[in-house]
């Protein structure tokens, strides 16, 4: 069994209470133990890093010093979390930044799609695998946080991301070529302005 530290973040335990059951359902189906990290708190990533960004910093450096002593990997489902550790583990490891708390940039951290299409945890799918998605077209949308700036994510197919394709043509769908995969959405801007954000989801959309 795969054990793994887990940071849920605000959404998680409360507007998408769904995401965080999918998650552990999927995880425990696969043999994967979540550890949530003891006494964690809010990223910053709703807010903080817009206008404060010691104390965006100080925010994501935090959680990561509590995942760092369980000596494992972190699983970070909500995007926007995963964003805001990525750049912090950069802060840190390129300009050895003064912090309130012992990290040192060493804890591996996981976004969900990531972690689940592992070579390993793909063997797991298709051992579990119920019900294939045989004839469903589906377009992949992997958004732009998940991949970008790739010089912050380590993603190297950035551009055209691939691993959620491969993982849906393993559960018998048949994922559709796509030019927009990557493109923003604009959720960064949903609360103010919104006219940019139907502009940008619905060319998703249409």
């Amino acid at each position: 069994m795969k054990e793994i530290s887990y940071y849920p973040g605000c959404s998680l335990h409360g507007t998408a209470r769904e995401y965080d059951d999918s998650i552990r359902g999927v995880s425990k189906l696969l043999d994967i133990q979540l550890h949530e990290l003891e006494d964690w708190t809010c990223c910053g990533a709703s807010s903080a890093h817009c206008t404060d960004e010691e104390l965006a910093i100080e925010l994501a450096a935090r959680n990561l010093a509590i995942a760092e002593k369980n000596d494992r990997e972190l699983l970070v489902p909500c995007v926007a979390c995963y964003s805001r550790f990525k750049a912090v583990e950069k802060e840190v490891k390129e300009h050895s930044r003064k912090l309130h708390f012992s990290y040192q940039g060493n804890v591996p951290i996981r976004y969900a799609l990531d972690l689940f299409c592992d070579e390993t945890i793909l063997e797991e799918v298709k051992k579990k695998l119920a019900k294939p998605l045989s004839g469903l077209k589906v377009a992949c949308y992997y958004g732009c946080l998940t991949v970008r700036p790739p010089k912050v994510t380590g993603i190297r197919e950035y551009e055209n991301p691939q691993h959620m394709d491969r993982l849906m043509k393993l559960l018998g769908a048949d994922p559709i070529p796509w030019s927009y995969k990557a493109d923003c959405c604009g959720a960064s801007l949903v609360m103010t302005r919104t006219d940019i954000v139907r502009k940008l989801s619905g060319k998703l959309l249409s």
